[in-house]
């Protein structure tokens, strides 16, 4: 079977997430001197032999001459005519911008509050980021290779890597803490632009624009890092009584003092992490034996707490909820019912 000779070589349309596009789509192409190439607005055309990108033309009406493919000329040599097809692939390569392609933290980021010692809390983020390709021939060889096309979701997961990547180093290098990152969304969009032009142009590919849509503490920062294994259960004790505080905070109504702790009107969150954290590193005092009126100890660390109060206020432990249940004044052990004194320490009850 003749193969066809490509008289003219264009790629009229192209997909709206279509980065590449081949000519022929399988196998190479007869062209010869003389074909007429038409690239169009936003595109270039790359001629490739033997998977090596060589010549290149930008948007217009180009005549195929020796002149102007002198790469694809010297790898075939100069012995056939100006009639005489040559074999040889064409990739129109797209170079608009590639707007909205998203990211977003999968996992949490764990963030360390300076100034707090052991503080730290958990970020996620998301947002959109814009792209283009910057350089056809690079692109060609390093990512496409002989594929009959390729469009934006053939390449955005790995993309997604390597932002989310640069994001981690981003908020790390900013030092500050999860709560004032929040209020810097700006300058970190201004940061991944730079740290993320040599991965991008690596590929061919150039960052032309990062934005941060929001950057929020996660909602369980106990729970996962504990699962993260950060934390050791007494400090997992200590954030679980952190997040409880922050929802009844967020809750209509919400009163931080239904959470069995007072909190100073210029404490933040964040600062009570740091020394939920650094508390759950200390050893616990000692504990007074008797329990004044109106009190309920704390099941795990035998702490005197207000009457009502949900959490204790030394070590975040959720308080008993169940009044038909007496707990030990001195080390916290449930008693049985009418016991005088304590089967774990042998205190008196009172």
């Amino acid at each position: 079977m003749a193969r066809r000779i490509f008289d003219v070589i264009d790629m009229p349309t192209m997909g709206a997430d279509e980065l590449v596009r081949r000519v022929p789509e399988q196998g190479s192409g007869d062209f010869r001197i003389g074909s007429q190439l038409i690239v169009g607005a936003g595109q270039e055309a790359i001629f490739v032999r033997d998977g090596k990108a060589l010549d290149t033309f930008g948007p217009g009406r180009h005549t195929i001459t020796t002149a102007n493919i002198p790469l694809l000329v010297d790898l075939i040599g100069k012995a056939f005519g100006n009639r005489t097809p040559f074999t040889a692939e064409v990739y129109f390569v797209s170079t608009r911008d590639f707007p909205d392609m998203g990211w977003g933290t999968s996992n949490p980021i764990p963030v360390l509050h300076p100034g707090v010692g052991l503080g730290a809390s958990l970020l996620r983020g998301y947002g959109t980021f814009k792209m283009r390709v910057s350089n056809s021939k690079l692109f060609v060889e390093q990512v496409v290779g002989r594929r009959g096309s390729y469009s934006k979701e053939d390449i955005e997961d790995w993309l997604r890597v390597v932002v989310l990547s640069q994001f981690r180093d981003v908020v790390g290098t900013l030092k500050k803490s999860a709560f004032e990152i929040q209020g810097l969304t700006a300058d970190v969009s201004e940061l991944m632009v730079t740290k993320t032009q040599d991965d991008f142009a690596a590929l061919g590919l150039r960052l032309v624009d990062f934005k941060v849509a929001e950057i929020t503490p996660s909602a369980k920062t106990a729970q996962e890092l504990r699962d993260m294994g950060l934390i050791d259960m007494q400090t997992y004790m200590q954030l679980q009584a952190a997040d409880a505080m922050r929802d009844a905070a967020q809750a209509p109504g919400g009163n931080l003092a239904g959470a069995g702790v007072g909190i100073g009107a210029g404490v933040s969150l964040g600062q009570m992490m740091g020394q939920a954290m650094q508390s759950g590193m200390q050893p616990q005092q000692a504990q007074p034996a008797a329990a004044a009126a109106g009190t309920v100890a704390c099941p795990s660390c035998g702490q005197q707490n207000t009457a009502g109060s949900k959490f204790c206020s030394n070590c975040g432990a959720k308080l008993n909820d169940n009044p038909g249940k007496q707990f030990c004044s001195e080390c916290g052990q449930e008693l049985a019912p009418g016991a005088k004194f304590c089967a774990n320490c042998g205190a008196k009850q009172g």
